[in-house]
């Protein structure tokens, strides 16, 4: 989706200054930490041994860094997946479930995720299902890469853990429908409403996908592999046995400047049963809805893949498009409207929901920080965020904190966070806050949102 630019309402109460948004509905009191929690955790992850820290730069290529991992939170089977095919599944009843009790769809309180910093702890991370998790066993689980390659294989997890070089790296991932929310408050969508936590960052480790298809001999574009499919075990809704799968093109896939890893650990551990244990596709800067968990197939074919949700989710379409239209005119088929790599966005994380600020000889002494997140798209580094007052006719610029280094290919696969102090008395005189980031591509976020089906 169009993501355009966070605004934050105020409104005087007889308590002071209390701030409004159409996020997440609770008042919180807890904000983001500061720039020294993200310098303190950077400096953690540099105290290593100086044998681990040549075996890890060995494993991870151009990262020096040894990452720390977040402590997880409590994880328990929850009242609420009594009855469903889910129930055996542990779970953090924090989260903020968006589709009733199945199948599980959530995100974190906004202030707890932010409160983790870079790294979100595994319990904390959103979660995007369409039907019941399957159950898997990392010994009898199989891959099959086949299609348009000299080699079909069935890889095991064994296979793919020991005879790949492993490439473990940090990755946000987001669901195309963060903030979501913000569009059904002005039409209702044919999507659930996420608010602004449809956004986690884990460390990630697994085989390189260019290197498996290399190994299963993949074939040239001239002898017609344009695309390469991938589908998962996930049952979904309506029976019939169809599975969900989506797909990419072939220099996408094949590109190493891309990252793309078949990932069996998320944050130093095997992945949970709700993150797609005991293997998943990960595509850096693109969308979650590529990065198909439970992988079960790999297909190396002539066209994209023929998955319902490939072609009737995941589309920036035009404004006016409708979903009797979307249907009847044949707009979900277009391949122009598909989106694939994240667009530029920014979020304000600080002042959050009702947040209220006395004031007092004390406070209007001392600048109020306001904090949040950014993050762009195919690797493009978020270059500047600005925050206005007055509807966008003046702009102030943010400090940005970056715990993440570039790849060797200069890419940036992480969010960043962004703070700026101010006068309270500047907030006093106006009347909501608004953010807008650009990346080095010179990409922002609009004034006003585009509206979209999806």
């Amino acid at each position: 989706m169009a993501a355009s630019v966070d605004k934050r309402r105020f409104r005087r109460s007889g308590l002071g200054l209390q701030s409004t948004s159409g996020h997440l509905g609770r008042k919180v009191s807890e904000s983001m930490p500061s720039r020294d929690s993200f310098e303190l955790q950077r400096s953690r992850a540099k105290v290593v041994s100086a044998v681990k820290l040549k075996e890890e730069k060995s494993e991870s290529e151009e990262y020096d860094d040894v990452w720390v991992f977040p402590q997880e939170e409590e994880t328990a089977a929850d009242p609420r997946d009594a009855g469903t095919a889910d129930e055996w599944i542990k779970r953090n009843s924090s989260l903020v479930r968006l589709t009733g009790r199945h199948p599980f769809n959530c995100e974190p309180p906004l202030c707890r995720l932010m409160q983790h910093g870079f790294i979100t702890p595994v319990s904390l991370h959103y979660v995007r299902n369409h039907g019941s998790v399957p159950r898997a066993s990392w010994d009898e689980w199989r891959v099959q890469v086949c299609g348009l390659v000299k080699r079909p294989m069935q890889l095991g997890m064994a296979q793919i853990v020991e005879e790949f070089k492993p490439r473990e790296i940090p990755v946000t991932l987001v669901c195309a429908g963060n903030r979501r929310k913000e569009q059904n408050m002005v039409k209702q969508t044919v999507g659930f409403n996420w608010g602004a936590a449809g956004v986690s960052t884990s460390v990630w480790r697994g085989a390189r996908l260019a290197d498996v298809l290399r190994r299963c001999g993949i074939l040239s574009k001239k002898k017609g592999a344009m695309c390469v499919c991938f589908e998962g075990a996930e049952d979904l809704p309506g029976g019939g046995g169809s599975k969900y799968g989506t797909s990419v093109s072939v220099d996408v896939a094949m590109d190493y400047a891309r990252d793309i890893i078949l990932a069996y650990r998320q944050n130093g551990e095997l992945l949970k049963p709700d993150h797609g244990f005991p293997v998943r596709i990960i595509i850096p800067g693109f969308i979650g809805g590529r990065m198909v968990k439970w992988l079960r197939r790999i297909v190396v074919s002539t066209k994209d893949s023929d998955s319902y949700y490939h072609y009737r989710d995941n589309r920036v379409l035009p404004s006016h498009v409708d979903a009797d239209s979307a249907l009847s005119q044949g707009w979900w088929y277009k391949p122009e409207y598909l989106i694939n790599e994240l667009n530029i966005n920014s979020a304000i994380t600080t002042p959050s929901h009702e947040e209220i600020l006395p004031i007092n000889s004390a406070t209007t002494q001392t600048p109020y920080t306001v904090k949040g997140y950014a993050y762009s798209g195919g690797g493009r580094k978020v270059t500047r965020v600005e925050i206005t007052f007055d509807g966008g006719e003046t702009w102030k610029l943010c400090t940005i904190n970056r715990p993440e280094k570039p790849t060797k290919y200069g890419k940036h696969w992480c969010w960043c966070f962004w703070e700026v102090d101010v006068e309270v008395m500047e907030l006093l005189g106006g009347k909501e806050i608004a953010v807008r980031a650009w990346d080095e591509s010179m990409n922002s976020q609009p004034r006003d949102l585009t509206w979209n089906l999806m």
